[in-house]
């Protein structure tokens, strides 16, 4: 996982991923250069997001993080084709294209975040690389989803992330605060690089029109920022 914070995962006015379903279920896709192996025919299920193209800013993370457990369990290798989503269904491959200097690469979807406001992805070292982006840090990109890799089943739900504190009591006095108004609140610990967070989560939700309008609430009646993402667990 990245360096947390707060985020707005969802621009107001952009259509739904569900929204780019094409009407297939069978693709094949070619290996990806270091995060995939030989090309294969991949079953996908029909709501699955081919076609869901999104424009943002991308990072990227390396040393810090390597060899961490990503979000479908993998261990993060720095070296690989890899990039980190909030609400694509790991497993995705997407394209991604600098749209400062055009430059392409393929991907697959094997973590979540960026958790930094502002931020659609983040690269791993080597797709950063062929961007070129390593110096400048971000990059102005275009992601298309092209195909899967993955297990068709591991669709989890939406969650929106309103914190995420070193101190477990602030965490819990936030959580005791949003329960007033919403039952379904958590406080999710987790491990970083810079050591032990307590992620605040609000509800669970099956469509993003549901989170999204819970997350306009919760910014507006509350002064929070959140962020939705999905829920792999």
């Amino acid at each position: 996982m990245h360096s947390d914070g707060f985020c707005p995962s969802l621009r107001r006015g952009r259509p739904s991923f569900w929204a780019w379903l094409p009407a297939v279920s069978l693709v094949v896709l070619p290996g990806l250069d270091g995060c995939a192996g030989p090309a294969r025919e991949v079953g996908y299920p029909a709501d699955y997001p081919i076609g869901y193209t999104e424009r943002g800013i991308a990072s990227w993370y390396g040393p810090g993080f390597h060899g961490n457990k990503t979000a479908n369990g993998e261990r993060f290798d720095q070296h690989r084709l890899t990039a980190a989503h909030r609400t694509l269904p790991l497993g995705a491959v997407a394209t991604v294209r600098s749209l400062a200097t055009g430059k392409t690469v393929t991907v697959r979807i094997n973590d979540r975040g960026p958790f930094v406001r502002g931020r659609v992805l983040d690269l791993s070292r080597a797709a950063a690389e062929r961007l070129g982006m390593i110096g400048m840090g971000t990059d102005q990109v275009e992601l298309r989803v092209v195909g899967f890799e993955g297990r068709p089943e591991a669709f989890g739900l939406l969650r929106i992330q309103v914190g995420s504190f070193v101190d477990p009591a602030n965490a819990q006095a936030l959580a005791a605060r949003l329960r007033q108004t919403f039952p379904d609140v958590r406080v999710s610990p987790v491990e970083v690089p810079s050591g032990q967070r307590y992620r605040v989560q609000v509800g669970q939700f099956r469509s993003e029109a549901d989170a999204e309008a819970a997350a306009g609430r919760l910014e507006s009646e509350f002064d929070l920022e959140p962020l939705i993402l999905r829920d792999d667990v």
